[in-house]
């Protein structure tokens, strides 16, 4: 009796941790479209994803983002970016000024209603000339 009582137990905090305290690590960030064209004004899009679920979250508070190029041994490369309107199916769009071809990460943070803590990813995309980004 005493493993059964121990089993409840367990399930239930299992269950309360599921959905009462959820974790940012129950979310991620990934890119709409990876490869993205060189450009003063690039546009690009993450997807904010509950993982559990595997379903897109639409009404997430996105805070100001930061984009990067990493370069070796040295300090990474920062450029502008700035947010447009979310689409309202859980994609985040932004315009950044990608000067390089190579992978620049857009290192975005966001507010979920219901979560106490902020959910956080770095995003990587890759510029090139030519390359397409619908």
């Amino acid at each position: 009796m005493r493993k059964l009582g121990g089993a409840l137990v367990f399930s239930a905090l299992l269950a309360a941790s599921s959905s009462a305290w959820a974790d940012a690590k129950d979310y991620r960030f990934e890119a709409v479209q990876p490869h993205v064209a060189i450009s003063p004004n690039t546009a690009i899009a993450v997807r904010l994803v509950h993982v559990p679920s595997g379903k897109p979250v639409p009404d997430a508070i996105i805070l100001p983002a930061k984009m990067e190029m990493p370069m070796a041994g040295m300090a990474p490369m920062s450029t502008k970016v700035s947010s447009s309107k979310p689409d309202g199916q859980g994609a985040y769009g932004f315009t950044a000024d990608l000067s390089m071809a190579g992978t620049w990460m857009l290192q975005v943070a966001a507010k979920v209603q219901g979560e106490p803590g902020t959910i956080a990813g770095a995003v990587p995309f890759t510029a090139a000339k030519g390359s397409h980004n619908h």
